[in-house]
């Protein structure tokens, strides 16, 4: 009985993420703004920061993936002493949402999606493969 459960439990699991992952992102110009403009590591670092709290907008693949980056390094480092990692963890955590949701902008979808992630592995990797996906011009048809 408990093993059909479990059974019944992981197929859920797995078939709840699978409408959201199947479906298009909406037809027509992008509605998130502006195309997110390419950026080198320093200028991708600040927008980082600077960009607290803004989930409007839309972010490039270079700029998501020169944060993500500096934020593995800099994750990396904070690991060895665990004051320092609880306060980077702290420093980076909205920082991190705002900038995955301004990239799921910018390929014309809901910065709501990152939920998928919870959904792991599905949802998990069907994020990686939107993170690295083509941003979806504003006068796109």
């Amino acid at each position: 009985m408990e093993s059909g459960l479990m059974l019944v439990l992981m197929a859920i699991w797995v078939v709840i993420p699978i409408p959201f992952i199947l479906s298009r992102a909406p037809a027509g110009p992008n509605r998130f703004g502006e195309t997110g403009r390419p950026m080198e590591f320093v200028p991708a670092v600040k927008a980082f920061f600077s960009n607290y709290f803004n989930f409007s907008g839309r972010a490039s693949r270079s700029e998501f993936w020169w944060a993500i980056l500096f934020v593995f390094i800099g994750g990396t480092i904070a690991s060895f002493v665990s004051l320092i990692n609880a306060v980077w963890t702290l420093a980076i955590f909205f920082p991190s949402i705002a900038l995955a949701a301004r990239r799921l902008h910018d390929i014309n979808r809901s910065g709501w999606l990152q939920l998928m992630s919870l959904f792991f592995p599905i949802g998990f990797v069907a994020l990686i493969v939107w993170y690295c996906a083509a941003p979806k011009e504003q006068t796109a048809g």
